[in-house]
């Protein structure tokens, strides 16, 4: 470059193109805050008397069972994904590199899907309670066996699926650690259990706490276990009050109590990951050697680890199988075709805008930091810890008064009648899907805008490029594998996704994870495993991605 250059280039204008970013950011800030301001006005103006109500009635028993559902898989998803990450990254047993691995698969797994598997074996007429009553000859009142259908089988249920976050996020915290701490707990008289809590289990807190709160956001959200086992929580209760109760108001405010939950959650979560500065890997002096387990030890740990492996995939997947061949269901059907037309159309529609969203805010905050930036990320990530249930409330209740205001006006201006224009549209459905899972996009955006350094940046403004040159430029190219990530994260997320979906589908427009859910609410659960095998099946494309990684980690 020559000094005449010089001149031009410090007259490019390095912002072009950032204020129409801006404003797309700042519009899909607004598009994600909706859900839950309009949740709040149609509560607040829902009256006292509907409040007074749920309190009489129905308030205390959905808090005091949702808090005790998420006490419960708090407490199952820690033992689990945290033992099973001390073992397999601190010792060394038999299976332990596969079973590293198989760890993450029950990810792949919606908690609905293994509650239609287990059901169908361990209910009454299911093939384990008839064989104990063929071997023993008892009558069906003349023995106990654990109730599948219950607040305690949907905790099961979900703490086999959920268990991974924790695992996951402990196993790479177990990894930074210098073993130089550890060793000198174990050189100053504590045994292998004492150091592990004294020393290594505080140093990974913040990324175990982060695992939990991650598992305790999903339990919240989820409404096809609690529905189906008849666990009356607020996520059901959001459900009954809309469709079977007609309460809209009552609806909005168990919505309110709901979301006022998550977001206490979300707070708590941005709170530890703010002060997540317990260790610096870069510092690392000596790292942790591995134990070799022997005898009863190592099978053990082998048991351990192998048992929510198979209890969270491998079992689930032959049950389901063997539902699936007895079953009367025809996956070639053109029904069942329509079905995933349906879920792929919606998957796809979504995952492809929510990328192009957080590739908005992500680049916004990047190009122009500053508040206006860091508020419009913030918000946008709120969508995560918010349920399907209370997004799908929140955006039809603004959506249907809109609509019908606007066919009064059209109906005493031209007698025109237009009818529901924006409620009801799949429009309005991906909107929803695309509120619920930003975080997730912008999580696995931002995980690789960090290997794009700031001098490729300024590289590239020296050559003449505006930012939305760069981006298209040198960003995108750099970060495919990311967004590839976060179009199959997206995608898989709302191919599972089951709350927003049954309230705001289109009239005759049902999916794969609808579909599972009717037929297994009329009791064929033979039927349910057809299309819960697919759902199972899509799931596992981002679990592969996630399972190579591992692989790669060490």
């Amino acid at each position: 470059m020559t000094r005449n250059d010089a001149p031009a280039l410090s007259k490019a204008k390095p912002r072009d193109g950032v204020n129409g970013l801006a404003v797309a950011a700042v519009c899909v800030a607004i598009i994600c805050a909706l859900p839950m301001l309009a949740v709040l006005i149609a509560a607040l103006s829902g009256g006292t008397e509907t409040v007074q109500h749920l309190i009489d009635t129905v308030l205390g028993r959905y808090a005091a069972t949702t808090l005790l559902l998420v006490v419960m898989v708090s407490i199952g998803t820690f033992a689990i994904g945290v033992g099973a990450a001390w073992l397999v990254t601190m010792t060394r047993f038999p299976g332990a590199k596969v079973l590293e691995i198989a760890l993450v698969l029950p990810l792949a797994f919606p908690a609905y899907v293994l509650a239609y598997a287990y059901t169908h074996v361990l209910d009454h007429p299911g093939i384990v309670q008839s064989m104990l009553r063929d071997v023993t000859g008892w009558g069906p009142r003349e023995y106990w066996f654990p109730e599948i259908r219950s607040l305690g089988g949907a905790a099961v249920m979900l703490i086999l699926v959920l268990y991974p976050y924790v695992y996951l996020l402990a196993r790479a915290a177990f990894l930074q650690q210098s073993g130089t701490t550890f060793l000198a707990a174990r050189a100053l008289g504590s045994s292998a259990w004492a150091a592990f809590f004294k020393v290594s289990l505080p140093l990974a807190r913040p990324a175990i706490a982060g695992g939990v709160l991650l598992a305790v956001m999903e339990t919240i959200a989820d409404f096809g276990t609690v529905a189906y086992f008849g666990v009356q929580t607020f996520a059901t209760g959001i459900y009954t009050s809309w469709f079977s109760l007609f309460d809209r108001a009552g609806a909005a405010q168990l919505a309110l109590c709901l979301l006022s939950f998550a977001l206490l959650l979300a707070m708590l979560e941005r709170l530890q990951r703010g002060r997540a500065k317990y260790h610096d890997p870069a510092r690392r002096s000596q790292a942790m050697p591995p134990v070799q387990l022997k005898g009863w030890h190592a099978l053990a740990a082998t048991v351990l680890c192998g048992v929510p492996v198979f209890f969270g995939a491998l079992l689930p997947i032959v049950i389901l199988l063997a539902m699936g061949l007895g079953s009367e269901q025809d996956l070639l059907s053109p029904r069942y075709l329509g079905f995933i037309r349906n879920s792929v159309t919606l998957a796809g529609v979504a995952a492809i805008l929510t990328v192009l969203a957080a590739i908005c805010v992500g680049f916004f905050q990047r190009s122009r930091p500053g508040r206006l930036a860091s508020s419009a990320a913030y918000v946008s990530r709120l969508g995560y810890a918010v349920p399907g249930g209370v997004i799908a409330v929140g955006l039809l209740v603004p959506f249907a008064a809109f609509d019908n205001a606007f066919d009064a006006w059209m109906r005493s201006t031209f007698d025109i009648s237009t009818g529901l224009l924006v409620t009801g549209s799949i429009w309005l459905l991906v909107t929803a899907y695309l509120v619920r899972f930003l975080a997730a996009a912008l999580g696995a955006y931002e995980g690789g805008q960090a290997m794009v350094h700031a001098n490729m940046d300024a590289a590239a403004r020296s050559l003449g490029q505006t930012p939305m040159g760069t981006l298209r430029r040198v960003h995108l190219p750099i970060l495919a594998p990311s967004l590839l990530t976060a179009l199959l994260i997206v995608f898989v997320d709302v191919m599972k996704e089951l709350p927003a979906t049954l309230i705001m589908r289109p009239f005759n427009y049902d999916t794969l994870a609808v579909q599972a859910y009717r037929l297994a609410s009329d009791e064929r659960l033979d039927g349910a495993a057809v299309p819960s095998l697919v759902i199972v099946a899509m799931g596992l494309l981002p679990v592969i991605l996630i399972c190579r990684q591992v692989g790669r980690q060490k």
